[in-house]
């Protein structure tokens, strides 16, 4: 199945009360387990790039050929958008969707809120244009995401009123404010702004965005849901998964060497997380007519 673009996937579950989880890409493993998890719950998936990772992988058109190349390889007939996660400029994000990206997130918080207009305005208009998504965010999400760090003292609630105009001033279709959440690990119980949460999805009437979908408790997951959060990114937790399973083996085998002895246990751990996820979020089952 080709790559589609998240639009109508948001829009479905906004409608029916679930969320479409964002899992980023770190390589080709994390690729494979994101695509076997989505097609084995029967879900639709986002996969998520951040910009620091582009290079890392290859460049743009390494990672749509990669991710177009597992589609058709494991035959996954699931819906899956590949999204442009925290793109800093309006260049990037053409690039993104010129190599294939379907999607992609337009991150212009860090500037006044005339300027992210500015730029988000622009995103959107060539995106449209070309078939694409645009998500945008609006207030600073604290925590740490690849290489971009925000510390609390930059993190700040987005404002409602704010929220509302940059969504009719620029067209984009869904919408990431800071109420809360945190890139990376959480120290301490997360405090989200759940009243400000729903008031921002009902005056715009857009999907929401929650990003540091990691960590959260359950509780807080299924009450943004039900508030109109209809897109959890997650990362870490998948992070940790690989990573604790690379290191058990090791330690059991220290004499190992050929990598496919620690990425296969990898690659699973990674899957399992990422179905646990999915159901967490809802989405099981919600591929509709696609899954052969």
């Amino acid at each position: 199945m080709a790559l589609v673009s998240m639009k109508d996937m948001l829009q479905n579950a906004l409608k029916d009360q679930y969320a479409v989880g964002q899992f980023n890409l770190n390589n080709l493993e994390f690729t494979q387990a994101i695509l076997q998890a989505a097609q084995e719950e029967k879900a639709p998936v986002i996969l998520g790039v951040s910009e620091p990772y582009i290079p890392y992988m290859g460049g743009l058109p390494c990672i749509v050929g990669m991710v177009n190349s597992l589609i058709e390889h494991y035959g996954i007939t699931v819906p899956v958008a590949l999204h442009l996660d925290h793109g800093s400029t309006y260049e990037v994000c053409v690039r993104a969707i010129h190599a294939g990206f379907t999607s992609v997130m337009i991150d212009a918080s860090h500037h006044s809120l005339e300027a992210n207009i500015e730029v988000t305005q622009r995103v959107t208009q060539m995106a449209h244009v070309l078939g694409a998504t645009v998500e945008a965010e609006l207030g600073r999400i604290t925590g740490r995401e690849d290489d971009l760090i925000v510390d609390e003292a930059e993190g700040m609630y987005a404002v409602t009123e704010d929220c509302v105009k940059l969504v009719y001033q620029t067209g984009i279709d869904c919408l990431a404010p800071a109420l809360g959440s945190v890139h990376g690990p959480y120290r301490g119980q997360p405090k989200l702004g759940f009243d400000r949460m729903g008031e921002i999805q009902r005056l715009t009437g857009l999907p929401l965005v929650l990003h540091g979908g990691s960590g959260l408790p359950e509780s807080e997951i299924r009450q943004a849901i039900d508030l109109g959060t209809s897109k959890i990114n997650v990362n870490t937790d998948n992070q940790a998964a690989c990573t604790a399973a690379i290191r058990s083996f090791l330690q059991e085998h220290p004499e190992a060497y050929d990598p496919r002895n620690y990425l296969i246990p990898a690659r699973e751990a990674i899957k399992a997380s990422v179905k646990a996820k999915i159901r967490l979020f809802g989405s099981d089952g919600k591929a509709g007519g696609n899954v052969q």
